[in-house]
């Protein structure tokens, strides 16, 4: 099973009221190689299918995707493989903010 990692800016003391806004992340990863917006997150299963509304932010690497979800100003993501750890990393210092478990 994979760790849940978030990326917040409410550890920190001047930008605690400073939530992670979709228009700022569209922004951000529009011009990230590897990123995609999506409004659904669908998860495909052995005998079924889940889709999950909301605002993703889908990391292509090596043939998988795996997302970022914003949610009430955070961003959340699985530490489902270690190349994403160096992405969490670079994106958490571009957006000001610090990871934590989540």
């Amino acid at each position: 099973m994979s760790q849940r990692l978030r990326i917040t800016r409410s550890m920190q003391e001047e930008n605690a009221e400073q939530a992670l806004a979709l228009e700022e992340c569209k922004q951000y990863f529009v011009d990230k190689s590897g990123f995609s917006y999506s409004g659904v997150y669908t998860v495909q299963g052995a005998e079924s299918t889940m889709s999950i509304n909301g605002d993703f932010f889908m990391w292509s690497h090596e043939g998988t995707e795996y997302p970022f979800r914003l949610y009430m100003g955070d961003l959340y993501v699985a530490l489902s493989t270690e190349a994403i750890v160096p992405v969490i990393l670079e994106i958490a210092t571009d957006l000001r903010a610090d990871v934590v478990e989540g």
